[in-house]
């Protein structure tokens, strides 16, 4: 959505009022004024269509994915507390892109912790995630899947599938993350069952891309 500059004249109280409400909501000044005429005038923005998918995700998520405090239209953060000693959490971030071609976003896991054994559970079973979903998509035909795994940090791409609206495709990123955080709790409450988990996933991820891509 291309953007141009144009100057209008606002009085001081309204341009304080603004930025007020734009630090409030982790904006700027430009683009709360963009939303708010936006709305008034019924054109859809990216702020709002990323509202839209997120407001969908967020009813479909189980009450162990907690919602963290929201500091940018684009970003959804998430956080689970996992069922092993010293009560480690795991964070779930979504990016949408406010341009979405192929993909319409990015996922990035990311577990808090200091313990280098967890750590390296950590990587192992998102080395495996990786493997399953790559394959899955292969055997599907379906190129461009592209995952990272860093130290305690995987992320991958999310799809941008044409065929879903707004709505749908929040449907689906709350399915999904459903799905992956049941099975990295089930993981950690015995890390020991690598395989175990990894087969599991390997079974509802197809399951999901049966219906759903993402």
């Amino acid at each position: 959505m291309n953007k141009n500059v144009y100057s209008i004249v606002l009085t001081d109280n309204v341009i304080r009022a603004v930025d007020a409400e734009a630090y409030r909501l982790g904006t700027n000044r430009s683009n709360l004024i963009n939303q708010i005429l936006a709305e008034h005038l019924s054109c859809v923005t990216p702020e709002m269509r990323m509202r839209e998918i997120f407001d969908s995700a967020e009813m479909l998520l189980h009450r162990e994915l907690l919602l963290m405090q929201q500091n940018s239209p684009s970003v959804l953060m998430l956080r689970t507390a996992l069922q092993y000693k010293y009560r480690p959490t795991v964070n779930y971030r979504v990016e949408l892109e406010r341009e979405p071609d192929m993909y319409m976003g990015r996922l990035k896991v990311q577990i808090r912790t200091q313990n280098t054994l967890l750590t390296e559970y950590f990587n192992a079973f998102f080395s495996g995630i990786a493997h399953v979903e790559e394959k899955i998509y292969a055997d599907k035909g379906i190129d461009g899947y592209n995952a990272s795994l860093s130290t305690g940090c995987f992320t991958r791409v999310l799809f941008n599938d044409s065929r879903y609206t707004n709505e749908e495709k929040g449907g689906i990123i709350g399915e999904y993350l459903n799905m992956l955080n049941g099975v990295v709790r089930e993981f950690f409450a015995d890390p020991k069952e690598l395989r175990y988990s990894i087969n599991i996933y390997n079974a509802v991820f197809s399951a999901f891309v049966e219906k759903h891509i993402i």
